[in-house]
């Protein structure tokens, strides 16, 4: 039952392939540890607390030889079962892709290694007769005390119940790989029923970049992990990717990332990942 909360001792024991649908948690304890993360090498210390909500995206982990942390990846799709009446998930979730770290005070870094000392300690328990409600509670707990956090350290921002339902379903759309099909700005509009300039203020409102800024984002993303599986040809990834021809592909790949698909690709190789 219990591969929805797993924990790790190292980062080097995360199968990113094989947990390719999971959230990784890292709240470090001692040591530092760094990474790159959509081509920004980040570095992290004590009582900081990572959140990958893609965490495909992070690549070149390098520790030092004290780093310890508490590192804990959940089932993306257990999180989504427990429906937490809260708007604040999509923007926490759009703001950790552009920078996956919180300071955390020392208050705060006491209250979630609390909260992980305990999801750690109960998911050894698997006798209880409602251990599977028992852990969602637990873990609710936890999101609801990252999302205090989180919400305390960002600019204050009022978002309607409306708002933050569009955002969400608009982002449900890019999850879906939508972009893949259709990456015009009307098309998502349409698909929201709502206007484009309407989608791009509220988007710009919620996390501070338009909704053109995210389709790029998730269809880059995409481009990315494809480039990133050499032995695929440039052609195929721009049929796949819905692209009219390998020069739009490749121009598409110059504007976003600022190198043509091929430079890309000769720089990836043998650059360290992990598995």
């Amino acid at each position: 039952m219990w591969n929805k909360i797993l924990f790790f001792n190292s980062v080097s024991d995360y199968q990113f392939t094989k947990h390719s649908d999971y959230v990784l948690h890292i709240l470090c304890t001692k040591g530092n540890m760094s990474f790159t993360f959509q081509d920004v090498r980040y570095n992290i210390v004590p009582k900081d607390y990572v959140i990958f909500p893609n965490p495909s995206l992070a690549s070149d982990f390098s520790e030092s030889d004290d780093f310890e942390a508490v590192i804990m990846c959940l089932s993306e799709p257990f999180i989504t079962s427990m429906s937490i009446r809260s708007s604040y998930g999509i923007i926490g979730h759009m703001s950790l892709l552009l920078n996956p770290i919180m300071k955390l005070s020392d208050h705060d870094y006491r209250i979630c290694m609390e909260d992980l000392r305990r999801i750690k300690e109960r998911l050894a328990e698997d006798k209880h007769l409602f251990g599977e409600e028992m852990m969602g509670y637990l873990l609710l707990a936890h999101i609801l005390d990252l999302y205090d956090i989180h919400a305390k350290s960002q600019a204050e921002r009022n978002v309607s119940e409306r708002n933050g339902d569009l955002l969400r379903r608009f982002v449900e759309l890019l999850c879906r790989k939508e972009y893949i099909k259709n990456r015009s700005l009307s098309h998502y509009a349409s698909q929201l029923c709502i206007t484009p300039h309407y989608l791009t203020e509220v988007c710009k409102k919620i996390s501070g970049k338009p909704a053109t800024y995210w389709i790029d984002r998730f269809t880059t993303q995409e481009i990315v992990r494809l480039l990133l599986q050499k032995e695929t040809p440039l052609k195929e990834i721009a049929d796949r990717m819905n692209f009219s021809s390998l020069s739009h592909f490749s121009r598409y790949v110059l504007r976003q990332i600022g190198m043509s698909p091929s430079e890309y690709r000769n720089r990836a190789v043998g650059k360290p990942r992990l598995p």
